[in-house]
C-alpha cells in the first residue's frame, strides 16, 4: 500500500490563492471547498489510506522557544476562519484530521511518516507538501515528498540535488542559513553554499571544528564564517531545534487512516456550502472501494 499524508494548511493556502488568481475576490469557503475536492481527487486516484495534518493553532511550542518565530499575525482573517471549518468537513468526508495546537502540521507529518514506514505493508509514504523543513523525514525513495502544484516527487537524491546535503542536515542547514517563512535569520553570513559545502562534510552543526583550517573544504570567508560559528552556536543550537521536526507525536497506526467512506453528516455539511457535487463524489468512491 501507499500512504498519502497531506498537509492541510498548505492545502488550504494553495486552493485559496488558486482561487484569487481566478477571481478578484475568491468565493466564501472557496479554499475549504477546494481542499476537499482536491482529497476526493486523490482517492479517485487511488489513494487509501490518508490523514491531513492541520495547524489548528498557528502558534506552536516553537514560538516558546524563539520569539521571532512565525504567528498567526497579518494572516488573512479569511484562511484562519477556514481551518477549523477544514477540519470539521474532512471528519465528515472520513478522512483522518490531525489539528495540531502544541505541535504544528508538519510534525503530525514526520510522526505519520515514521509510523507507516515502520509498517512492512507500506511500500512508499507521500508527504503532500513541498516544505524544505520535511526534507528531514524523506528516506530513500520510499518516504518522500509529493509537489502536488508542479506534479513532482522530491527523494533523497533530489534533497541532496536541491540543498547539497542529505535529509539528515536539513535541520543543520536551516539552523545556519535560517527560514524567513518559519521567521528566523540562521547566522550572519552563512548562506546556502557555504552551508552546503561544509555540512556535505561535516553533517551537523555540533561536529564542525571551530579552526576553519580544520573543514577540510573550501569556502569563502572561511574565516569570518568560522568566527561567527564560534561565537554563536548556542543560536545554531537553537534554530536547529526549531527547524527539526518531531516525530512522536501521537497519530495511531496505519489502519486508522484507511478511507471508507463519508460519514452521516457529509451531506448535510456539503449542501450547506451548496457543493452537493462532493457527496455524489464521495459516495460513488465509496462504493468503488468497498
Amino acid at each position: 500500500m501507499r500512504v498519502h499524508l497531506v498537509d492541510g494548511t498548505y492545502e488550504l493556502y494553495r486552493q485559496h490563492y488558486g482561487q484569487a488568481v481566478r477571481h478578484s475576490e475568491p468565493p466564501p469557503l472557496a479554499a475549504t471547498i477546494g481542499v476537499l475536492s482536491s482529497t476526493l481527487q486523490l482517492i479517485a486516484d487511488g489513494a487509501t489510506h490518508v490523514g491531513v495534518a492541520t495547524d489548528h493553532v498557528i502558534e506552536s511550542f516553537r514560538n516558546d522557544l524563539y520569539d521571532g518565530y512565525k504567528t498567526s499575525e497579518g494572516m488573512e482573517p479569511v484562511l484562519l476562519h477556514q481551518i477549523p471549518l477544514l477540519e470539521d468537513a474532512l471528519r465528515a468526508l472520513g478522512v483522518t484530521v490531525w489539528a495540531m495546537e502544541e505541535y504544528e502540521a508538519d510534525d503530525a507529518l514526520g510522526s505519520a511518516a515514521a509510523v507507516a514506514a515502520a509498517d512492512k505493508r507500506v511500500k512508499q509514504v507521500l508527504m503532500l507538501s513541498p516544505d524544505k523543513d520535511l526534507g528531514q523525514c524523506v528516506v530513500g525513495k520510499r518516504v518522500v515528498q509529493f509537489d502536488r502544484r508542479n506534479n513532482l516527487i522530491i527523494d533523497d537524491a533530489a534533497i541532496r540535488e536541491k540543498f547539497g546535503v542529505g535529509p539528515e542536515s536539513i535541520a543543520d542547514y536551516l539552523g545556519l542559513v535560517g527560514d524567513t517563512s518559519d521567521g528566523f535569520p540562521g547566522l550572519p553570513g552563512w548562506g546556502a553554499k557555504s552551508a552546503s559545502v561544509v555540512l556535505a562534510k561535516w553533517k551537523t552543526i555540533e561536529a564542525i571544528p571551530d579552526d576553519e583550517a580544520k573543514w577540510g573544504v573550501q569556502v569563502r570567508g572561511a574565516a569570518k564564517l568560522a568566527a561567527t560559528l564560534r561565537d554563536n552556536r548556542a543560536d545554531a543550537a537553537l534554530f536547529k531545534k526549531v527547524a527539526t521536526i518531531v516525530t512522536d507525536v501521537p497519530v495511531g497506526v496505519v489502519d486508522d487512516w484507511k478511507w471508507t467512506g463519508p460519514t452521516d453528516e457529509f451531506a448535510e455539511l456539503a449542501k450547506e456550502m451548496g457543493q452537493p457535487n462532493l457527496v455524489k463524489k464521495a459516495d460513488a468512491l465509496a462504493t468503488r472501494n468497498n
